[in-house]
């Protein structure tokens, strides 16, 4: 490249990053820095602790009793126990790692069937009532039907996440694909790209916003379904995962026990979309210049 050119972008490049400098106050970058730490580290935290103060004080005050309202250095010292066992590591790994298998094959499943369904108009009116209506439906009422066609097998457990979550990452890449913009598919089609090419290097990366959207879903609904399947469906031959212990919790009159799997199965959900669908959801906003999202 010739010498001129060079010296014109890197011009270029500190006229802009001058501009940067003025549009942004000294000090903003750093009060936002605090700003940020605060609404994603402290306000939860204060949550949680005005939540767990209210928790003691009507315990304190004996309005429901014992068996109903435990106490919550009750609860605390039943995850402790747990932890100081290990077994806390074994329900984790039998819930998280089906939770994990569903989710991907309901992704590779809605993946083709949001593309069929917001490109192909007579699947879309076939079929597209049908998905929305699946995806209002609460999972637990495929956990019968489930266990009468599989029996209490791995089979049963999967099928409900993936009626669960399907529909959801379904829709939510049918609602991305409908807000690309036109042109991109024609000029895609201009430069000679097929539909599968087209798929993958111009739908899908244009939908990814609502694509993430849909996949956030469809990941609280791999959950909730897992968490339902494992609560009616309980077998040893099935492992002892998070709802088989809220289930045993329940059938011992133990409410230490059921607050104990509910605060472990609330906080895995929670971990994953901080850790990974949150961080993600940043990433695909900042690409596109849409930093002001959080």
């Amino acid at each position: 490249m010739p010498q001129h050119e060079t010296q014109l972008r890197e011009d270029e490049a500190a006229v802009e990053a001058g501009l940067d400098a003025l549009d942004t106050p000294a000090g903003t970058a750093r009060g936002a820095a605090r700003r940020d730490l605060l609404r994603q580290v402290l306000a939860p935290v204060v949550a949680l602790v005005a939540i767990v103060g209210l928790w003691q004080f009507l315990w304190s005050r004996a309005i429901w009793p014992e068996f109903q309202l435990p106490a919550p250095l009750a609860v605390w010292d039943q995850i402790q126990t747990l932890i100081d066992s290990g077994q806390v590591w074994e329900f984790l790994w039998v819930s998280v790692h089906r939770a994990v298998i569903g989710f991907l094959i309901s992704l590779a499943v809605a993946t083709p069937l949001g593309l069929l369904l917001a490109k192909v108009r007579l699947f879309r009116a076939a079929f597209g009532p049908l998905i929305s209506g699946l995806q209002s439906l609460p999972s637990v009422a495929w956990v019968p039907a489930a266990v009468l066609w599989f029996g209490l097998t791995d089979a049963t457990i999967y099928t409900v996440v993936l009626l669960g979550a399907v529909p959801s990452i379904a829709n939510g890449l049918v609602a991305g694909i409908d807000q690309i913009p036109p042109i991109l598919p024609r000029v895609g089609k201009v430069l000679g790209a097929g539909r599968i090419d087209s798929a993958r290097y111009i739908l899908l990366p244009a939908a990814l916003p609502g694509y993430l959207a849909g996949m956030k879903q469809g990941w609280a609904f791999s959950w909730r379904s897992l968490m339902a399947a494992e609560l009616i469906a309980t077998s040893p031959q099935l492992g002892f995962g998070l709802g088989q212990y809220l289930h045993n919790g329940m059938a011992l009159s133990d409410m230490s026990m059921v607050m104990a799997g509910i605060l472990l199965i609330f906080f895995v959900g929670v971990g994953i979309e901080l850790l990974l669908f949150r961080p993600l959801e940043r990433s695909v906003l900042r690409s596109r210049g849409l930093t002001g999202a959080h």
